[in-house]
C-alpha cells in the first residue's frame, strides 16, 4: 500500500478501506486488503472498514471478517457496535453474518440501548425476531455488563 510520512501510511490505507466499504465496492475492498490493508485499521475518523461499511452489502461484510475484521468493534464515542447499525437500519443478512462471525447481540451502546431495542424503535420485526431467538440461543456471558464498557478498548475481540 502507499505510505506516506511515519504512520500516514496506515491511516491512509484504513481511510481508504473505509471508503470503499462505505460505498459497497467489493473489488476495490478485496484489492486494498489484498494490497495489505489492515481489516481493524482505523481512518482518519477514528472508524475501522467494518464500522463505516454500507450495511447492506453482504459481500463487503463477508471479506473484512475473513480478513480479520473484529465484529465486535466498539465506536469509542457511542459505544455502538456494527451490530447496532445492521439492527436499526434493518439489514438481516449483515446481522446474521456479523452474528455468526461471533458479534455479541446483547450489547449496550453508550444510552443502554442493545441492538433489539433499535430494530424495535424502527419498526424491523424480522430483526427483532432474529435477535430474540438469537438471544434465546446464545450463551449469556455475551452479554457485555456496562460496568465494564468503561474499561474495554475501543476494539474488543475474544480469542
Amino acid at each position: 500500500m502507499a505510505s506516506g510520512g511515519a504512520g500516514n501510511g496506515l491511516e491512509q490505507d484504513a481511510d481508504l478501506l473505509s471508503s470503499a466499504a462505505a460505498r459497497g465496492q467489493e473489488r476495490a475492498v478485496r484489492e486494498l486488503l489484498g494490497a495489505g490493508a489492515q481489516p481493524n485499521g482505523r481512518n482518519r475518523f477514528g472508524r475501522t472498514a467494518l464500522q463505516t461499511m454500507m450495511m447492506g452489502s453482504v459481500k463487503v461484510a463477508q471479506l473484512l471478517l475473513l480478513h480479520g475484521a473484529d465484529p465486535n468493534c466498539m465506536d469509542p464515542t457511542t459505544l455502538t457496535r456494527p451490530v447496532h447499525d445492521a439492527a436499526r437500519e434493518g439489514f438481516l443478512d449483515t446481522l446474521k453474518m456479523l452474528h455468526r462471525a461471533g458479534a455479541h447481540l446483547e450489547v449496550q451502546d453508550l444510552w443502554g440501548r442493545r441492538p433489539v431495542d433499535l430494530a424495535k424503535e424502527r419498526g424491523h420485526q424480522h430483526i427483532v425476531q432474529y435477535l430474540q431467538a438469537a438471544a434465546a440461543a446464545d450463551d449469556p456471558a455475551d452479554c457485555l455488563h456496562p460496568q465494564l464498557q468503561e474499561r474495554m478498548p475501543a476494539c474488543h475481540h475474544d480469542g
